[in-house]
């Protein structure tokens, strides 16, 4: 990924997740249960902090190694839409085993983030 389709694949994953926090705050409150809920929050705040991982990721790009970069872009991206996701289509369905791919995102997020300490270590900073 470059930096421009970084940023606006970050700027669309946060406005979504803005739109998703309100739906759960004022739609589902009364639909679901406080578990639930909460699952919903959760999403929406892995989504948020990874979003903006990624605008982190656009803004250091100059400095890190881009191949690593555009790769840990893309692993945060993977992560939350199966991380946030799936917990977003068990709360909205009940199906109980959406829940067994949400770690694949987790997992997915972590790979990301190593992939960017890497790129960090083998960019281009000044002395």
């Amino acid at each position: 990924m470059n930096a421009r389709s970084i940023v606006i694949t970050a700027s669309v994953l946060l406005m979504v997740a803005v739109g998703t926090g309100a739906f759960g705050a004022h739609g589902l409150r009364a639909h679901v249960t406080p578990e639930m809920l909460a699952v919903w929050q959760t999403a929406v705040l892995y989504q948020m902090v990874h979003a903006l991982g990624l605008l982190g990721i656009a803004a250091l790009l100059p400095r890190l190694h881009s191949a690593l970069a555009s790769a840990a872009s893309w692993f945060l991206l993977v992560g939350i839409l199966i991380f946030s996701g799936s917990l977003y289509a068990l709360v909205l369905s009940g199906v109980r085993s959406f829940g067994a791919v949400t770690p694949v995102g987790g997992v997915s997020f972590m790979i990301g983030w190593v992939l960017l300490a890497i790129a960090a270590a083998r960019g281009n900073w000044p002395r």
